[in-house]
Order: C-alpha cells, then sequence, then structure tokens
C-alpha cells in the first residue's frame, strides 16, 4: 500500500550524446539517482569533474523510506551545500528512550556536548532530501541529470566501461573512463557483473507505517520491547515533519507481506498503539532484510557505493548514512585518480576502507537483529534476563541492543602515519574530526569544517617557528582562532602540533612537531603515491 502521491515529477529530454555516430565519453557515470548516487555525482562535480548522472525513473515521493540522518552525514550534507534545507525542514532530536512493557528502562543523549554545528539526528522523508539533492546538482555547471535513462547494457574494457541506455526514444551508448554503481539493493549492474552478496538473510517480518496525525509525542526516538499495546513483539516511533510519525511494529517470520499491508489490518494494530483513531495512513510498507554485502567494491572501473554495495537491517539508521559515507570516501579518490594526480590504485583503498565499514555496520545491525527478533530460544532468554537485569544494573543497560545508532567509520589503513605520541581529546586517526566553532581573520565566526571544506589541509599551532608551507595551511590563533577553547580541547593541541586532514575530513596524521619531509611522506600516502617518485 502507497498513499503517498508523487511530490516530484521530472521530464525525459533528449540529449545530445543520443544523435552522435559513435559514443560519447564522459569521465564518471553515476547510475542511480537516490541520495547515495546524487551526493557522488555532486562531490565530483564540486570538485571539477564531469559527471553523467543516470537513472531509470522521472520521480521521487513514492513512500518516505530512509528517515534518520546522523551528524556526520549532515555534515557531508553541508558540504555538498544542501543541509540548510534538510535541516529548515526535518526534525531534530538527540534523545531516546527505550521501554519494556510501560515501564521505561533507561534513556540515551546522543550528543551531550555544545560546540557542533550540526545536531545529532535529524528525522526527514527520504524524498526531501533527494529533491535537496536534485536542487543542488541543477545548480552545478559540471552535472547532467538524465531521467528515464535504464541501463540495460555493460560492457568492461582495459581503459573504462561502455553502457548501453534505454530511453523512451530508443537506446544509445555511452563510454565512461569510471561507473559508480549506486542503483541500489535490487542493482542492476550488479546483476550485470554476475555478482553474488555473501552475508545473512533475516527471516522476520516488520509492518512500516508513516501515520499523519496530531501527537503528543516528543520529537525522540521511543522503542519498546514487548509493549501492552504489541504482545510478545518490539515497536519503535519516530517523529518526522509534517505531522507524519514513523512507526515500525515486529510481525515475526510467518506473517503474510501482502495481508498485513491492508488497511483492515494496520488499522486496528495503530489504533491499539495510540488508544485513538485520529490518523490516516500515508504510506504502509512490511519488510524484510538483509545483512549482505559485496565481497569487493572496486571492480576495474565499475565501483558499487551504497545499497549497490552493501545491505544491513534498518535498526541504527546504518543504511542510508554508511552509503552516503561511501560517497563521501569515493568522490576524492576518483577526482584525484582523473586529475592525474594520484594513481588508479588509489581506488583500493576506498575498497578496503568501505569494506571494512560495512563489516562493522554489519556486524552492529546483525547484533540489533539478534536481540530485538531471537531466533532461538536461548537468545530469547538471554534477551529477557538482559531486560530484567537492566531495570536495576546499570551494567545490563549498556547490553540492551534496540539498535546502535549510526556512527562514523575510523579508517585503520596505511593512510594514518604511526601516532606514537600520547594525545588525549577527542580526535582519532582515521576517524572524521569533530567540529568546533572558531573565529577567522575578520574576527568572523566559522565552524572548523567549513573552513576545511573538502580540500586536503594541514591545521597548525604556532609555536614561534615557521608554519609548513606549500600547500593549504590554517595557522590556529591567525587563520582561525579558537577562543572557546573547543579545538583546544578536542584535538589536544599544544605549541607545534601539526594535523594532515584528508579531502574527506578524516585525520590523516599528526605530530607533536614535525619537518617537511615527514608532511610530505604523509600527503604521498594520502594519496596512494608510497614508493612512487615525486
Amino acid at each position: 500500500m502507497n498513499t503517498r502521491k508523487i511530490l516530484y515529477q521530472f521530464g525525459y529530454r533528449r540529449c545530445a550524446d543520443q544523435d552522435r555516430p559513435s559514443p560519447a565519453r564522459h569521465p564518471v557515470i553515476v547510475v542511480g539517482a537516490g541520495p547515495v548516487g546524487l551526493c557522488t555525482a555532486i562531490d565530483l562535480a564540486q570538485r571539477g569533474v564531469s559527471v553523467v548522472l543516470l537513472d531509470d525513473a522521472d520521480r521521487i515521493g513514492e513512500g518516505s523510506r530512509g528517515i534518520c540522518y546522523a551528524k556526520r552525514t549532515l555534515e557531508i550534507l553541508d558540504r555538498l551545500g544542501v543541509a540548510k534545507p534538510c535541516l529548515e525542514k526535518g526534525v531534530t532530536w538527540k534523545l531516546g528512550k527505550v521501554f519494556q512493557r510501560d515501564d521505561q528502562l533507561y534513556a540515551f543523549d546522543l550528543l551531550p556536548e555544545d560546540g557542533h554545528k550540526m545536531p545529532a539526528f535529524i528525522n526527514l522523508q527520504q524524498y526531501y532530501l533527494e529533491h535537496a539533492l536534485v536542487e543542488r546538482a541543477a545548480e552545478l555547471p559540471h552535472l547532467d541529470i538524465r531521467w528515464r535513462n535504464k541501463v540495460i547494457g555493460l560492457k568492461r574494457r582495459n581503459d573504462g566501461v561502455t553502457l548501453t541506455v534505454e530511453t523512451p526514444e530508443g537506446s544509445y551508448d555511452l563510454d565512461a573512463d569510471w561507473v559508480v554503481a549506486a542503483d541500489g539493493a535490487r542493482s542492476a549492474l550488479r546483476g550485470m557483473l554476475g555478482l553474488d552478496f555473501r552475508g545473512e538473510v533475516f527471516e522476520d517480518r516488520f509492518l512500516i507505517a508513516d501515520v499523519k496525525m496530531k501527537g503528543d509525542f516528543p520529537p525522540e526516538r521511543w522503542f519498546w520491547f514487548d509493549p501492552p499495546f504489541h504482545d510478545g513483539r518490539s515497536a519503535l516511533l519516530h517523529k518526522q515533519p509534517d505531522d507524519v510519525w514513523r512507526i515500525d511494529l515486529q510481525l515475526g517470520p510467518d506473517a503474510d507481506a501482502k495481508a498485513e499491508q491492508a488497511p483492515e489490518r494496520v488499522i486496528p494494530r495503530i489504533r491499539q498503539m495510540l488508544g485513538h483513531d485520529a490518523f490516516t495512513l500515508e504510506w504502509v510498507s512490511v519488510y524484510t532484510f538483509q545483512c549482505r554485502r559485496l565481497e569487493r567494491f572496486a571492480h576495474g572501473r565499475v565501483v558499487f557505493a551504497g545499497d549497490a554495495a552493501h545491505q544491513v537491517s534498518p535498526f541504527g539508521a546504518r543504511g542510508a548514512n554508511s552509503g552516503i559515507q561511501d560517497a563521501e570516501n569515493l568522490a576524492w579518490k576518483l577526482a584525484l585518480v582523473i586529475r592525474g594526480e594520484a594513481p588508479e590504485s588509489l581506488i583500493e583503498t576506498y575498497d578496503a576502507e568501505r569494506s571494512a565499514a560495512a563489516d562493522e555496520n554489519i556486524g552492529h545491525s546483525t547484533r540489533s537483529t539478534d536481540f530485538i527478533a531471537p531466533r532461538s530460544a536461548q537468545e530469547l532468554r538471554f534477551r529477557d534476563a538482559v531486560l530484567a537485569l537492566a531495570r536495576h544494573a546499570p551494567f545490563a543497560k549498556r547490553m540492551v541492543n534496540s539498535g546502535r545508532l549510526s556512527m562514523p567509520s575510523t579508517y585503520e589503513t596505511p593512510l594514518s602515519t604511526p601516532d606514537a605520541d600520547e594525545w588525549s581529546g577527542s580526535v582519532r586517526l582515521g576517524a572524521p574530526l569533530p567540529d568546533a566553532p572558531m573565529r577567522n581573520g575578520h574576527d568572523q565566526t566559522v565552524w572548523l569544517l567549513e573552513a576545511l571544506d573538502g580540500e586536503e589541509t594541514l591545521i597548525h599551532v604556532p609555536n614561534g617557528g615557521t608554519p609548513p608551507a606549500g600547500r593549504r595551511v590554517l595557522v590556529i590563533g591567525h587563520d582561525l582562532i579558537d577562543q572557546d577553547g573547543f579545538f583546544a580541547r578536542r584535538f589536544d593541541a599544544t605549541p607545534g602540533s601539526t594535523y594532515l586532514i584528508r579531502p574527506d575530513q578524516h585525520l590523516a596524521a599528526r605530530w607533536r612537531h614535525t619537518t617537511p619531509e615527514a608532511i610530505e611522506r604523509a600527503s604521498r600516502r594520502l594519496k596512494g603515491l608510497d614508493g612512487e617518485h615525486a
């Protein structure tokens, strides 16, 4: 059932490539105009790389689908120029509560400290995010979105890929140096290459419903084990914009997916939960899920991202958030390779880093699912014992797993230099930087991540000597003023400290005191230039 009308529809238009006698060649073709494909294309276009984005549909707005976007994702969207409309429309939240029956077991705060531009999470229907991304894409001269352009054929070559694209006016071929497959869980490109997922398929079924109503629930994440309105199962409640509430109800593995979506089955369940019938259904679906991924994300010049590369359960909001982090990791590396500033082997680090991130997400997602929907008597006894203990024992509260919420990945790769010195603070090698409020040289308020933008950058704390030269350098106290001390605390900054930041705002290296040679070696490693002559 889907009662949500189409919100945004885009017309097909014929392009010049369809009239060429031979296939046009493009540096990058992205397949799939969902959040991951759009973020990849926008990021590349902002870096000056020409991108063609193909999608077989011509609309967005059929169901809210993903709704929870984490702080790190919002920071990425801010760099891409779309965070503002998302924040203005979205429901901001940071508090969660976990219940058993009617009793609250515990509450948690996902961002208890100040000094961050972005909130812990926002809830926003996916169609609003996609619309903001499409509008941003339309502003970029290097980005061409082609709706109702369906990829029906793929041929790999040593120096690129040829795609056959079907349109309402017939098919045509396109050549690409690189193809990014962001065409979702049912990826056609994955099928064309004969690639299979490995991992686990879960049989439990869940009802997902968007309900429009006036509600007194606060903008928090509420999760119930065995609620009185849904005996023996679990339930989840989130607030969305437009007076729409997301409700998830566990149904069990034997539920009839088609029958459970019928209004005569859904409405009584929702009425029992809410205690009234002053609501309307916006969108209803029944889903099962997988925790699986491709063995490799990079296959020659075809690179997979988002659900086309990996799938997780919805518990913890790890799907779209991890997919957008795929896009962030890949875009700067592809841009360097295309500009000839890095070897093609740099894309192997995308495969290594995001494969590890997928494994981390799959691990968290699998453990959450096993706790929420135990599949054996032993798992059920363990879950019930933990819930009983959590009422009285603080240590047991940490064992309750209602979905570990999405966190950014820390990359354990050769890109990180040895971290022999002792460092405190919240910064970690390989992790994205924490934000901090600063002042610039004109005494204007700026945020650290805004100042970094998407470029490789050195941050230097002066110690009376000459700051590092020859690259983009931000000097604390000159370019950026840490008037409230957030930077000093979070970065454990002392005179002489220097930090090398990757284009995706992850920390590549740091030194208490360094030399130009050490910085150059770390920069070359960042670009995959180990062992190559300058």
